[in-house]
């Protein structure tokens, strides 16, 4: 069984890609490193996916989604981040109304850090298939306003990353996943 976390290498023409989406790759990372660090070890396996050609259409999602799409009642939740790592607020979620109830308990856990919203969608070029299919997704909601300040630009560079609010977004990626992980049964479909 599979909690997979993921961001995507996939930097547009111009900019160096560090926000968009360098963030979300960099924090998937450091969640697995975290947990790996203070040698907890999950019920089930944590996968990092750093994805690739995401602004050509999503080829590399569809093509690891065509390669593992037989396993598909083995992934208890996919989880992507594709809007920077700003300040976080909260996770979108999509999944049943069930799991939303225990991923909503999951996140009061962040309640010192205060990221404890739970939106109505989650959103994510590669993990939308996943999630046509029934598996729970869930995708970091931060606040984006300045987002497209960057976004597709030579200014997303790594002088964009804000190490404290990166730090911050890591913490909800790595609790909510470590967590799920570790639950008794996997999120109900």
């Amino acid at each position: 069984q599979v909690v997979l976390v993921s961001g995507h290498l996939d930097s547009w023409d111009v900019g160096q890609g560090a926000m968009d989406d360098g963030g979300g790759a960099f924090i998937s990372w450091e969640a697995l490193s975290l947990i790996k660090d203070l040698g907890l070890r999950p019920k089930r396996t944590l996968r990092l996916v750093l994805w690739t050609g995401e602004e050509q259409g999503g080829v590399g999602a569809k093509q690891y989604y065509q390669l593992h799409k037989e396993n598909i009642s083995n992934f208890d939740i996919v989880m992507e981040s594709d809007e920077g790592t700003f300040k976080p607020s909260g996770l979108g979620f999509t999944g049943s109304a069930e799991a939303r109830d225990i991923v909503k308990e999951i996140m009061t856990l962040l309640q010192p850090i205060n990221v404890t919203n739970v939106y109505d969608t989650a959103d994510g070029t590669d993990i939308a298939y996943w999630m046509r299919e029934g598996v729970p997704g869930a995708s970091l909601h931060d606040d984006i306003n300045k987002y497209f300040w960057f976004h597709h630009s030579q200014g997303d560079t790594m002088t964009v990353q804000d190490p404290n609010q990166m730090n911050l977004c890591a913490a909800v990626w790595t609790v909510v996943s470590y967590v799920i992980a570790d639950m008794e049964d996997m999120l109900p479909r």
